[in-house]
């Protein structure tokens, strides 16, 4: 038996989502928990041989300074990940105001 075609558009309306309404997932700047458990993996693995780290890249060094340096950059990324960068403007995106106030209270005497 199939469903009639009225059926069929009904359910599909149903299914609809209005642009840019979000029903379920994480919530808006919840972390990733996959993305935390791989970064503390990666954190506890560094941990553990800090001084074979060490050892590797001292002999990396000695053949290339600039990829040790350069490894050395990409291992520090997943113990201190690289923050975005933020903007920041006044009203209208114009420059941003300061405002000094000084105020002037009667002594107690």
């Amino acid at each position: 038996m199939s469903n009639p075609p009225d059926a069929a558009k009904a359910k599909v309306a149903r299914n609809r989502q209005p642009k840019g309404v979000r029903l379920g997932g994480r919530a808006k700047g919840t972390p990733n928990r996959a993305t935390q458990e791989f970064r503390e993996t990666i954190r506890l693995l560094l941990d553990d041989n800090r001084e074979n780290v060490a050892i590797w890249l001292d002999q990396v060094a000695g053949e290339d300074p600039a990829k040790a340096l350069d490894l050395l950059a990409k291992l520090a990324e997943f113990a201190a990940p690289k923050l975005g960068r933020v903007e920041h403007t006044g009203a209208d995106g114009g420059a941003i105001a300061t405002v000094a106030r000084i105020e002037l209270i009667p002594l107690g005497v």
